[in-house]
């Protein structure tokens, strides 16, 4: 019996039906990201102690995968919307294993940074091809009612994520650091496997002619881009006076864009349509804000595990489990709920009480607590994410989905640079308690700015919820 003569049974056609065999792909597509981020949070010290590395320069290895997939995603994305999401799944999932090879035999940092560069970019390709996919499977079956699709992507980041630092410490008990860069190979390979399945030329957008792809893809604004992210990053890893000429590259760079993108025909990213929709832009400030505090988290907290608490990199992932559990169950609860304003308010709450109690930790407090606070940052993990995901989707204009998606995990991964450049500020050369409070301090402003963006935002008591008949 095929799957159309059990849908017609049951009283539902076929072509109503969201096309299960897409989720797989689009599932392991947009966890290769969120595997390789909280694997190499427990791989940091290790790594740095055989390379003979400091915190300041092993938080290279946060950042450069950050900026690779924060300038590769619009791009993608970009190119998403015109020609589908095979092509582009395929050649960014197989990249990811060349990547794999590449870090497990680098013989130094350099090239370890530069592993994670391509595995940047072999990242790119998963969270805006399971967007457009979303998206053009609604219009397919005439239901744009996403909100059960959204929330499993939404959980199996957060699965991943609960994976992630537990693998990585068995990976590196049983393997060494290097087993947890191997590991990228085997999952390249069923990655492309499960592309194989996307249908051809399934975009959301209108493919270019022959002759006008550079003019499509605006190059010059990708470039633009480009050099302003890179700039940031540079002077955000090298925060002192010697470095401002970074931030005048950054304005020079970040006003050639902006004048490109107003001009542009077919521009890289519609800054008119974006200055129009304040809604989504007040999202991507959120999604900025929110990721500073949860990669200072996940990084700072857990090098402090284990430089300045005395944690093995097996048992530093044992303490991030309670956080990534909570998240798992706060989405399977709250998932279905389109409703997002209530979410990011409750979420604010928990950022702000989590970084308060982590001002309280020192070397000798008791390892429950550290458990307790992993529990409670476990609710706003799982309540931002899934309700930043969902405002993209209603906020955004439908036929750029991909690169909606794609900016999205951009400023995630700016507010990720932030992270990694503070919590190497804030440690120096070794990871103890005072550079963790510090951390802390910092780490709660950001959540006091996420609650008051929220809080004043008063378009976030229509997102997500349908408009009156």
């Amino acid at each position: 019996m095929t799957d159309g003569d059990t849908a017609t049974r049951q009283g539902e056609r076929p072509e109503t039906r969201f096309d299960r065999r897409l989720i797989p792909p689009m599932m392991l597509g947009s966890v290769l990201n969120p595997v390789n981020s909280t694997i190499i949070a427990v791989a940091l010290v290790p790594i740095g102690s055989a390379l003979g590395a400091p915190p300041s320069r092993t938080a290279w290895l946060v950042s450069a995968l950050y900026l690779a997939t924060a300038l590769g995603q619009p791009v993608v994305g970009r190119l998403i919307d015109l020609f589908g999401p095979r092509r582009l799944f395929l050649v960014s999932t197989a990249l990811v294993g060349v990547a794999g090879v590449v870090g497990t035999t680098a013989p130094n940092l350099g090239v370890l940074i530069a592993s994670r560069v391509l595995l940047g970019f072999g990242t790119c390709a998963g969270y805006p091809a399971a967007m457009a996919l979303v998206r053009s499977e609604g219009r397919r079956t005439g239901q744009d009612n996403p909100a059960g699709v959204l929330t499993a992507l939404a959980v199996a980041n957060q699965t991943v994520a609960v994976i992630g630092p537990l693998l990585g410490g068995l990976l590196i008990g049983l393997g060494g650091w290097r087993s947890t860069f191997a590991l990228n190979v085997p999952l390249s390979v069923a990655a492309v496997l499960l592309g194989l399945r996307l249908p051809k030329g399934a975009g959301t957008g209108a493919s270019p002619r022959h002759g006008r792809l550079a003019a499509q893809l605006d190059l010059p604004g990708m470039a633009l881009f480009a050099a302003t992210l890179l700039s940031l990053l540079l002077f955000l890893m090298n925060l002192r006076p010697s470095s401002w000429y970074l931030l005048l590259i950054t304005a020079v760079a970040g006003a050639g864009f902006a004048v490109r993108e107003l001009r542009a025909g077919t521009p890289f990213i519609d800054l008119r349509v974006l200055a129009g929709n304040a809604p989504l832009l007040a999202t991507y400030g959120r999604a900025l804000v929110a990721y500073v505090v949860s990669y200072a988290f996940l990084y700072g907290f857990t090098q402090w595990t284990e430089e300045g608490y005395g944690l093995s990199p097996f048992h530093a992932g044992l303490v991030q489990i309670p956080m990534f559990l909570m998240a798992i169950v706060v989405s399977l609860v709250t998932g279905r709920r389109k409703a997002v304003r209530g979410k990011l308010l409750i979420g604010a709450v928990g950022q702000i009480a989590a970084c308060l109690l982590m001002l309280t930790l020192t070397a000798d407090s008791p390892v429950w607590l550290l458990l307790v606070l992993a529990l409670v940052f476990g609710v706003p993990q799982g309540l931002n994410s899934l309700a930043l995901q969902n405002s993209v989707y209603h906020q955004a204009d439908p036929e750029r989905t991909g690169s909606s998606a794609g900016l999205l995990r951009t400023f995630a991964y700016l507010g990720s640079m932030v992270a990694s450049a503070t919590t190497a500020a804030s440690f120096g050369p070794h990871a103890g308690t005072d550079g963790m409070h510090q951390l802390a301090w910092i780490m709660l402003a950001a959540g006091v700015l996420f609650l008051l963006i929220t809080v004043l935002d008063r378009g976030l008591r229509r997102a997500g919820t349908p408009p009156a008949a």
